[in-house]
């Protein structure tokens, strides 16, 4: 009697699992989820397709923006940057007077230099740059007035409004005009714009991730039975949670891939017409794009979004499935 005792007890073994073991399920689980979940994608092509339009659309949008701006900054990098003020002198004010009032400002150290421009080379260099040479030799007297154009030293607004209040001040002076104020207008106009496409871009991937956790809650809903039924085998959330992460996934990349073509089509698109009005201004401006890089980090992106958006779901809805 006590030798079968003895047998039974020897027969009862304790069985462990290996790390390596584990790690090997968990990665095999992981790639039969991802597997499951675009197969599950790719046989609903119509729904897919219009979640994936959706999201390419909402994050076609501010990246478009922010790519225009972008060449916008680029075009008005190669305009003059340099500050410079306009005089022009009184209609009573002489050559001489206006060319010693010139070499009185270069001696200024907070004038960094100064060009002197009479009436007459006032009015050569605009029948050059106008057209209308023919109009202008038919006058009887020369409108324009003597000019000095005066770069400031100092390149802070406030410094060159000192100076330009001072010039301003002299009775030689009918005139100062900041060349570059229309060129600063414009960089603070763009700043604007980069700010409104910011807050445009921040409320659209808002609304991409809702989107995509709306559609990830669908799903689940439509898989509860079989949620419940792989509780019911011992599943852990993290198990169940899996599949539906890579759904968000594989709908966040597809969102991607779609919102780089659409900006890589709207680029070519308008491409020719801003190569048509560069060449009309003789420049060599190249209409700038997105680029692989961009393009993959666009993709990369949408995936995350992706992942959140179904991380949103899942944590809200997943724990309300249990088994009864």
């Amino acid at each position: 009697m006590s030798s079968r005792a003895n047998n039974r007890r020897e027969g009862a073994v304790q069985s462990t699992t290996s790390f390596s073991d584990r790690y090997k399920s968990w990665l095999q689980h992981h790639r039969l989820s991802a597997a499951d979940s675009l197969s599950r994608v790719i046989d609903n092509p119509l729904s897919s397709l219009m979640t994936w339009l959706v999201v390419g659309i909402a994050l076609a949008l501010p990246v478009g923006l922010s790519v225009a701006l972008d060449n916008a900054r680029e075009v008005s990098s190669r305009l003059d940057s340099t500050a410079r003020l306009s005089l022009f002198m009184a209609d009573k004010t002489t050559a001489g007077d206006a060319a010693a009032y010139a070499d009185a400002l270069a001696e200024r150290d907070d004038i960094a230099d100064v060009v002197f421009l009479s009436r007459d080379d006032a009015l050569t260099e605009f029948s050059q740059l106008s057209g209308f040479s023919d109009v202008l030799d038919s006058l009887d007297d020369n409108p324009l007035p003597h000019v000095i154009l005066v770069e400031p030293a100092s390149t802070d607004a406030d410094d060159i409004a000192v100076l330009q209040a001072q010039v301003q001040a002299d009775a030689q002076v009918a005139q100062a005009v900041l060349d570059m104020a229309w060129l600063q207008r414009l960089n603070r106009l763009m700043e604007l714009s980069r700010r409104l496409v910011q807050a445009l871009g921040a409320l659209l991937l808002l609304g991409v991730v809702l989107i995509l956790g709306n559609t990830i809650r669908l799903a689940i809903e439509n898989r509860r039975d079989e949620i419940v039924i792989t509780k019911l085998i011992g599943a852990s959330n993290g198990f169940v949670r899996r599949p539906f992460l890579y759904t968000g996934l594989w709908f966040g990349v597809g969102g991607g891939v779609i919102a780089a073509l659409l900006v890589a089509i709207a680029l070519w698109f308008v491409d020719g017409p801003v190569q048509a009005l560069a060449s009309s201004y003789g420049s060599d401006f190249q209409l700038g794009g997105l680029g692989l890089m961009n393009s993959l980090n666009l993709v990369f992106f949408g995936g995350l979004l992706g992942l959140a958006g179904a991380w949103l779901a899942v944590s809200r809805h997943l724990g309300d499935i249990e088994p009864r």
